[in-house]
């Protein structure tokens, strides 16, 4: 067996590790031996070193002095500290000067293996064992695919899927990639079938409904309002459940996760539909008639979504809630700075609002930048961009002064977006909607086999511009595409993340409840 990995042993009594050395020799490593801080230092500008074992207690230069040199000039290298010593405060030097590792002697030559597995070896290791089991769970999901479901169960269907994505986004075997791609293609296209034949059902009361855009806070928030500490309801624009599980990691060094949930979005999957219904609790169609003053049409101008704080406050009395709440919608760096340094302000109301429009504002600079297409390349890239930009957020800051309060914090979203690569052709007059995920106008003209056709939009209570005005909604990963410039417009958004219509990641969002630990 060969491992092709050179181990630096530094230990002022290495002649008494030979039988460590050799039993590692055997397995195929490379250990050079050095007695003192200044050899090992010396030995790693000599020669390209993998993993260092550094013993603490070494006359000259120390474990911990060679180990801040090390850690200064060769950060990527993992040093693993020996000692004799149980002193919790050299423990706690080690760790704070970025140790990798912390073995106390005696050692025994197994303990060495697994330390240099887990240092050395654990990525390889984690991606054969991911693909190993999604290999064992693909007949599973395949089999549940066949099955029919109810709206429950796609939920947990999806989060199984996700958490396949996520743990197969770290090997490189593009096969088993392929494969999973595969399953969730076809996963999507059952859930596309499914929503498209219960939807309207569920909005006319003929079925029981799932959890909705209009019924989320009610069912899941309002019952917070209740309790004596503040909630805090943070809105992230286009954020996915896949999104939610890639910076749950992070939140979770500040909050307890109380509850990890989803629930449908209505369509159209964009905000001026979505997360008008979620703060009103109502249908689009039911908003223009019941609030006129608060809706506006695609057809007319003016910004689709100035009304929301007001629909909020019409549904919050509604629901017999007379209380004091605050909205604030984040669109710069600025406002959120400002915002995180008025906590204590805003510990005085029972709700406060914040909504931020980050991960949509980045979904459409994907589409028109080409540099930051390159930075979010694919579905692994954009949830990475998505952490980085949480970490250097001002919603991080907001989220750590909250960590120290007695406060519910409620992180959701209105709908997701899909990764879009095929084309559906469509014609339509200028009066046509642009979104490229639905439709709406008179005089479309396209294939209703490629669509989710609504000829009378009442049936699922949208506002109908005009007597001849259906809604089209694009399924899986489609986009709606004209026959003018036809190559160039594809081109163009081939492969951009969009919203508006159905599939898993645009209808089933997260919801998520913590609390500070």
């Amino acid at each position: 067996m060969t491992n092709n990995l050179t181990i630096l042993w530094a230990d002022d009594e290495i002649e008494l590790l030979k039988p460590h050395i050799l039993f590692l020799e055997e397995r195929g490593y490379s250990v050079l031996p050095v007695m003192s801080g200044a050899e090992a230092v010396d030995a790693m500008a000599e020669q390209q070193v993998d993993i260092v074992f550094l013993d603490e207690n070494m006359p000259g230069m120390t474990g911990l002095e060679t180990l801040s040199f090390i850690k200064e000039r060769y950060p990527q290298v993992p040093v693993i500290m020996i000692t004799k010593s149980e002193e919790e405060h050299i423990m706690d030097e080690a760790i704070g000067s970025k140790i990798n590792d912390y073995l106390i002697k005696p050692v025994n030559p197994n303990q060495i293996l697994l330390t240099l597995k887990k240092h050395t070896e654990a990525r390889r290791l984690m991606s054969q064992k991911s693909t190993l089991s999604y290999q064992q769970q693909f007949r599973e999901i395949g089999f549940e695919l066949g099955a029919d479901h109810s709206a429950e169960e796609w939920v947990e269907l999806y989060r199984k899927l996700v958490y396949w994505e996520l743990e197969l986004s770290s090997t490189d075997d593009a096969n088993i990639h392929d494969i999973f791609i595969s399953q969730k293609a076809e996963a999507n296209r059952q859930f596309c079938r499914f929503y498209e034949n219960h939807y309207a059902a569920w909005l006319a009361g003929t079925e029981e409904k799932p959890l909705l855009s209009t019924t989320i806070l009610r069912e899941k928030l309002f019952p917070l309002l209740r309790e004596s500490k503040p909630t805090f309801l943070i809105v992230i624009d286009n954020f996915r459940y896949d999104q939610w599980k890639f910076i749950q990691p992070t939140l979770e060094q500040l909050f307890r996760t109380e509850r990890d949930e989803m629930y449908y979005a209505i369509i159209p999957t964009t905000t001026q539909f979505a997360r008008n219904a979620m703060f009103s609790g109502l249908m689009p169609g039911e908003i223009e008639r019941k609030y006129p003053q608060y809706w506006v049409n695609e057809d007319e101008q003016g910004w689709k979504n100035q009304y929301e704080n007001e629909l909020l406050d019409e549904n919050l009395r509604r629901h017999g809630f007379n209380l004091k709440h605050s909205y604030n919608k984040v669109l710069n760096a600025q406002y959120g700075h400002r915002l995180a340094t008025s906590i204590n302000n805003l510990m005085q109301n029972k709700l406060n609002v914040i909504i931020y429009n980050f991960i949509d504002m980045l979904s459409h600079a994907r589409t028109d930048s080409d540099i930051v297409r390159e930075l979010a390349d694919d579905e692994k890239a954009y949830r990475s961009l998505t952490l980085s930009w949480l970490e250097h957020s001002p919603l991080l800051e907001v989220l750590k002064e909250l960590a120290t309060r007695d406060v519910n914090v409620v992180i959701t979203t209105d709908h997701g977006s899909v990764r879009i690569d095929r084309p559906v052709r469509v014609k339509g007059d200028r009066e046509v909607s642009v979104n490229l995920r639905y439709k709406q106008g008179r005089l479309l003209d396209y294939n209703p086999r490629d669509v989710f056709e609504v000829k009378d939009p009442a049936k699922i209570f949208l506002p109908r511009l005009h007597v001849t005005s259906p809604y089209i909604f694009c399924h899986e990963n489609d986009f709606f595409a004209y026959p003018n410039n036809y190559n160039q417009y594809v081109q163009y958004y081939m492969n951009t993340f969009q919203h508006g219509g159905i599939s898993l990641e645009e209808i089933l969002i997260p919801y998520i409840v913590m609390r500070p630990k």
